[in-house]
């Protein structure tokens, strides 16, 4: 069956038997070359160590060329990069800025209900703190610092929390007070990356 063509296809087959015309037009045999040196008075021994060197060049004119299309893939790879990594810490800010304490309690470690306003030294304390706004799906980095009467942090908790699951989400730092800690007014504070988000006084005595 004879095979039919469509105008478009007829186009493209024009466009490339012109491109193959042109290519063979281009080329020219060894004895052609050869013949164009001797009319330029130039050596024809050197035709082979010139072609070798054209070659060279033509590979050398490549490989730059690949290096260039490379380094700027690399570049833009680094850029896209930067650019996730500003959004991604922008978006992470912003759920931080939202974190707000909804109540917060010092206990003992077994909870019993209380608000403590006074401890014993010795005593083994949890701070409990409910946070709201918490961002779904994600952790956060919490740092809970026990501050003794002259302001100077006796004992830091740091440490993410399990992914949360609900926007409510309860935390807690714990501290064992040592029997020797320093007699007065004591405070714990409780941060979310760097932002304080509650803190509570207390005494020992």
């Amino acid at each position: 069956m004879e095979q039919r063509l469509t105008t478009q296809q007829l186009d493209r087959i024009v466009g490339e038997v012109g491109r193959m015309a042109n290519r063979q037009a281009d080329e020219l045999d060894r004895s052609a070359v050869l013949q164009i040196l001797q009319e330029l008075n130039l050596p024809p021994e050197l035709l082979d160590e010139a072609m070798i060197q054209v070659q060279r060049k033509d590979a050398l004119a490549r490989e730059q060329k690949r290096n260039r299309q490379l380094a700027i893939a690399a570049v833009a790879a680094v850029v896209v990069m930067i650019v996730s990594i500003g959004i991604f810490s922008h978006n992470r800010a912003s759920s931080i800025a939202k974190v707000t304490a909804s109540q917060d309690r010092i206990t003992l470690a077994q909870d019993g209900g209380e608000n403590l306003q006074a401890v014993s030294r010795g005593s083994a304390l949890t701070y409990r703190v409910t946070l709201n706004d918490a961002p779904v799906g994600d952790k956060l980095n919490v740092t809970c610092n026990w501050l003794n009467p002259e302001g100077k942090i006796a004992y830091t908790n740091r440490f993410d929390t399990k992914t949360i699951t609900t926007a409510v989400w309860n935390t807690q730092c714990r501290y064992q007070m040592p029997m020797g800690a320093a007699i007065g007014a004591w405070k714990v504070q409780i941060l979310v990356g760097d932002k304080l988000v509650e803190q509570a006084p207390f005494d020992t005595n």
